[in-house]
């Protein structure tokens, strides 16, 4: 993805913990699966311009989207970990159908390098 040397971090934390900072920094005062947090844009984006930013991930959706898509556990915390990492680089389907399926697509084929036997279900767009 062009990144080699970039860091990033990753918090896998509960409903509530997402909730409270999809309130506090998107607004949206519901839980989710996975929140990313750029650190290559705004006021701070010179600061140290190899690290990424912040996935964080619900595990107790986590849970429950692994059930409902027929996925592990882990194939579907690796699923969000691939979607906070894709809108850290710049993806985001939330700018139309076309990012969308780009992004998609893009998840798809990570996924299907680290783990070709997986079959992927459930998009998070």
């Amino acid at each position: 993805m062009g990144y080699p040397d970039a860091e990033l971090s990753i918090s896998i934390v509960d409903d509530t913990e997402i909730r409270n900072l999809n309130r506090d920094y998107r607004g949206k005062d519901k839980a989710t699966n996975v929140l990313s947090f750029a650190m290559n844009e705004g006021d701070f984006d010179s600061i140290n311009p190899e690290i990424l930013g912040d996935v964080v991930i619900s595990a107790d959706t986590t849970q429950t989207e692994s059930a409902e898509y027929g996925m592990s556990f882990d194939d579907r915390l690796f699923q969000l970990l691939i979607h906070g990492v894709l809108h850290l680089v710049g993806y985001d389907h939330e700018q139309g159908d076309e990012e969308s399926a780009i992004m998609e697509k893009k998840s798809d084929e990570i996924m299907s390098k680290v783990f070709p036997e997986t079959v992927v279900k459930g998009w998070i767009g």
